[in-house]
């Protein structure tokens, strides 16, 4: 089974288990992945997939986006031009420029760049929350559905790597939503109310990472 989107062929595959509901997504590969219940038949998901074609569309450009970014080698919102030098010792960002000596290193280093400047980022607001709270330790990782999770009981925070390559109010806001939870370990009012004291605008930039 295939999704026909902009002269392009998007194969659909269905994984049918004991669970109540159906969920569509589209991962890395891009390929549509179809989970619903086993006795759920070919043409009720044929019909599912008619109905949210659109919603599909958008998990599509979604993921096409993200794989721009890695392709152009964007970093903090910027696109980075890749300049190769045999007497670079170590990586250096300069001026949008990335001078490395060897070019299958970039994502290595992109890597450290990611985890050095979110340790940053942590530290800075960590210190201005008037709260109580642990200084949690720092995970990076990439994951496909979440930007940020707190772990309360370990006091760790983990963040998506796919974040370096976004503009840094968008780390920030993860940043603080995630240490609100060490104060409201769920979505209540109080707790948006906390994440609203620190980033005003947290229901923007919330809805902009959705897109």
């Amino acid at each position: 089974m295939y999704l026909n989107y902009n002269n392009n062929k998007y194969e659909i595959l269905i994984i049918k288990k004991n669970n109540k509901n159906t969920y569509i997504r589209v991962k890395d590969d891009l390929k549509i992945y179809v989970t619903t219940n086993k006795y759920v038949c070919n043409n009720n998901i044929e019909k599912l997939i008619k109905d949210n074609y659109n919603v599909i569309i958008k998990m599509i450009d979604k993921v096409l986006r993200k794989k721009e970014k890695i392709e152009k080698n964007i970093i903090l919102g910027k696109e980075i031009d890749v300049v190769k030098l045999s007497s670079q010792v170590k990586p250096e960002l300069y001026n949008n420029k990335l001078f490395i000596n060897n070019t299958s290193k970039v994502e290595k280093y992109i890597k450290e760049f990611a985890y050095d400047f979110f340790n940053e980022r942590l530290n800075y607001i960590y210190n201005i929350f008037e709260e109580k709270i642990p200084y949690p330790k720092l995970k990076v990782r990439k994951m496909s559905t979440r930007w940020g999770v707190c772990n309360k009981n370990d006091k760790t925070i983990t963040l998506n790597f796919e974040l370096i390559r976004m503009d840094v109010k968008y780390t920030d806001y993860v940043i603080i939503h995630e240490l609100s939870h060490f104060v409201y370990f769920d979505h209540s009012k109080n707790f948006w109310n906390l994440v609203g004291k620190y980033c005003s605008n947290y229901k923007e930039l919330r809805k902009e990472m959705k897109e």
